[in-house]
């Protein structure tokens, strides 16, 4: 195994066994459910907005080590972004979730800690547990009131 694995799995360790901004957040301008009904994730997501800044996100749920990793990465990289930054990174972070191996590293340049999930794609069952938070931020800053599915999500 490479350095550069050894890394990356020792960071999604310590985000799954330390996650970052896992608390309920009240008042909140925003929030989404999020359910993986294969695994059985669980993901609420909480966001503040002000001048059209996420000034705060946060997150409640269980789930694997992935889902909860991606959770804690995710609300630390989407804050001080603009909603459409924002928008922006998620489709950067699902294009490199879905990517094709080979295609990868590419998919993961610029997207500094995040690039952890650069080995999800090889595991495509691993691939919605790494998105969930993901889609469920999307929803809870679209106002979206239904829970978030995994299976409605991956497409």
């Amino acid at each position: 195994m490479s350095e550069l694995t050894d890394l990356y799995q020792e960071l999604i360790l310590d985000h799954n066994r330390s996650p970052r901004n896992f608390r309920r957040l009240e008042p909140c301008d925003r929030k989404a459910e999020g359910h993986n009904p294969l695994c059985g994730d669980r993901v609420t997501v909480f966001v503040n907005l002000r001048d059209g800044k996420v000034t705060e996100a946060t997150f409640q749920g269980s789930g694997c080590a992935i889902s909860t990793a991606s959770a804690s990465l995710m609300t630390e990289s989407v804050k001080g972004k603009t909603a459409t930054e924002a928008q922006a990174l998620f489709q950067r972070v699902h294009a490199l979730l879905t990517a094709e191996p080979e295609h990868s590293s590419a998919a993961a340049e610029g997207l500094g800690k995040l690039a952890v999930f650069s080995g999800v794609s090889e595991f495509p069952m691993r691939v919605k547990c790494a998105s969930l938070a993901w889609h469920t931020f999307v929803a809870a800053l679209a106002g979206a009131l239904e829970t978030v599915k995994t299976e409605e999500a991956s497409s």
